[in-house]
């Protein structure tokens, strides 16, 4: 991990800072390094803000996944009102001013000038120092690594298109490109750079990335810090979502024969998400969380810390207290947000959403109904069915690693006693709705609300990843049968079978039917399209698939889906416009503080 010492080195930096005489500070438009860093280990804690950037609220930290991402993406509902933000995310109708996309704008813009800071400083050090260039070489490739990853998310996010084969739309709006620290006001009144610019920056740092880490392997107490292959990772990523088949078939292969990474076995992949099996055999480049680094309130501590707190508000619900019925919950966070049923149906789950509550006939009368005693259950007969569909893999076995059913999982909700799940409060008495919880990135076996922390690391990349983007680059690039394979091999996975062996589950052809080609409700765009759903089903609700629905211009048909996104008061109709829904708004804080920028179609203030 990077080392704790530096940040708290970088944290007494800024604390001396504040303390300076302000006439005793230098030129204050630009960045001083007389003093400061001296030493390759000065300079490790200049790179610490970029890596410690990515839990800013806009990020990792809180927002950025479960009330940006989570509700374009349809993969929740809510039992919470929202706020306009959030409810704009869960309509794909966002305005100017709404504060999800102006905080992601803002935190990876701060993260690209600390990589920039970082690889000032490092230049300067060279000169000084040049005996430690091996380990300043090492400093520069993860500030690369970085600074390429900070652009591909605002470029996919807020940029006008994604580029298409051969740069046929290259000039369409991208985002402002900074490679260096603006030392004027001037220097900060950027335009909009082409799209084939930001792109073309993006695999530059990659490669730049990849070339200067070659070889290195990090020791156990840095396993955090991006490598060789996370850049190029990457790489392979934006030349797929470039449509660079060719290079990425070549950048992707690399990754695959030669990083030494395999994919988890799904014993281990079913935990993956919850806190067990940090930096395993399928991680590229892992966000690291410590959860025993906080003194406060996750990302709201005052004290330097490394947490996240976004299992706050996935946070299942258990039967924790009364009579342990539907309506007698206890949630294990805030739990505003559990999975939509839609995609229940889309893993190819194949019960009606239909039970009864019964009478428990192990009720004992003579004590106070709970959690352990309840006096009413759900049909045993329906019970057995949903476990003969694990048991059976009936529908996609990773619906079970990203979802626990109400009545049928347990989780250990006070980091002792176990309970059912419960539904949520919203659907606790009907029996028209599943009511799953999310699962992962979730809270499981402890209550958030007293810990205050997540426990789990991100993966910003892993292997699966690179595996179905491998499997894309062949298919669109003429090599079906290697593409299927790819396909295969992950889907494989997922139902526990060895992932070279062909098998009965897998896809004959592209356009072979998938589990969401369900009888309940067939998909009719994800439902015959194993690459799509592929997608969907493997990297569900880690945020990719935004970025997929926007390249592949599918947003109407998921709109159509999922129908509607629903909060407390009523639910949100899911609309999409193509002139304006494939892009976020360029935040008005930009608008107002850069003479050059200019707004994204659709978007009007």
């Amino acid at each position: 991990m990077i080392k704790k010492k530096y940040i708290a080195a970088l944290a007494l930096i800024i604390l001396a800072g504040c303390k300076k005489d302000p006439t005793n500070v230098g030129q204050k438009n630009a960045y001083a390094i007389a003093d400061y860093p001296q030493t390759v280990n000065d300079l490790q804690t200049v790179l610490v803000s970029c890596y410690a950037n990515l839990r800013d609220q806009g990020l990792y930290g809180f927002h950025f996944l479960p009330k940006a991402l989570s509700n374009s993406m349809h993969t929740v509902n809510s039992e919470y009102n929202g706020d306009p933000g959030w409810n704009e995310m869960a309509a794909n109708n966002l305005t100017v001013g709404n504060e999800y996309a102006s905080e992601t704008w803002a935190a990876c813009f701060t993260g690209i000038k600390n990589c920039n800071v970082t690889i000032f400083a490092a230049a300067a050090l060279m000169k000084t120092d040049p005996a430690d260039q091996p380990t300043i070489n090492l400093i520069l490739g993860q500030a690369y690594c970085l600074r390429g990853w900070y652009y591909m998310q605002l470029e996919c996010l807020y940029g006008q298109d994604y580029m298409k084969a051969g740069g046929v739309n290259g000039t369409e709006m991208g985002v402002p490109i900074y490679t260096s620290i603006p030392n004027s006001l001037a220097g900060t009144q950027i335009p909009r750079s082409p799209v084939k610019d930001v792109w073309a920056l993006i695999e530059s740092d990659e490669k730049q990335a990849a070339t200067l880490l070659k070889g290195q392997v990090w020791g156990s107490a840095d396993l955090a810090r991006a490598t060789e292959w996370s850049a190029k990772g990457l790489l392979g990523k934006a030349y797929v979502y470039t449509e660079d088949w060719a290079d990425a078939q070549t950048t992707l292969l690399d990754v695959i024969q030669n990083s030494g990474k395999s994919l988890m076995p799904y014993t281990t992949y079913f935990n993956a998400f919850n806190g067990s099996n940090k930096f395993n055999s399928e991680s590229l480049l892992e966000l690291y969380v410590d959860q025993n680094s906080m003194g406060g309130y996750g990302i709201y501590s005052s004290a330097a810390n490394s947490s996240t707190i976004n299992g706050l508000i996935w946070s299942p619900n258990t039967f924790g207290g009364g009579d342990g019925t539907e309506g007698s919950v206890l949630s294990m966070g805030y739990g505003n947000e559990f999975f939509h049923d839609q995609s229940v149906i889309r893993f190819g789950f194949p019960l009606s959403s239909v039970y009864n509550l019964v009478a428990n006939p192990k009720y004992n009368a003579s004590q106070t109904a709970s959690y352990k005693n309840p006096k009413l259950i759900q049909d045993p007969a329906y019970t057995q069915a949903s476990l003969n569909v694990r048991t059976n893999q009936t529908a996609d076995p990773r619906l079970f690693v990203n979802a626990l059913q109400p009545w049928v999982d347990s989780v250990q909700f006070d980091g002792v006693n176990f309970a059912k799940v419960a539904k949520p409060s919203i659907y606790a008495f009907q029996t028209n709705h599943y009511g799953f919880s999310v699962r992962k990135y979730s809270p499981i076996d402890y209550n958030e609300n007293t810990i205050n922390s997540d426990k789990w690391d991100y993966y910003l990349l892993r292997l699966a990843d690179v595996y179905l983007l491998y499997a894309e680059a062949n298919i669109q690039g003429g090599n079906t049968a290697v593409g299927l394979e790819y396909l295969n091999k992950v889907k494989r996975r997922a139902y526990g079978l060895p992932i070279n062996t062909p098998s009965a589950i897998d896809y004959a052809s592209t356009t072979a039917a998938t589990p969401a080609n369900n009888s309940l409700d067939p998909d009719p765009v994800l439902g015959h399209n194993p690459l799509y759903y592929e997608r969907w089903a493997e990297l569900f609700n880690e945020g990719s698939w935004w970025f997929d629905v926007c390249r592949w211009k599918i947003g109407d048909s998921e709109a159509a889906y999922y129908g509607s996104a629903l909060n407390t008061t009523q639910p949100l109709t899911t609309t999409f416009v193509d002139s304006k829904s494939y892009t976020w708004p360029i935040p008005l804080s930009e608008l107002n503080t850069n003479s050059k920028a200019v707004q994204n179609p659709g978007y009007t203030h």
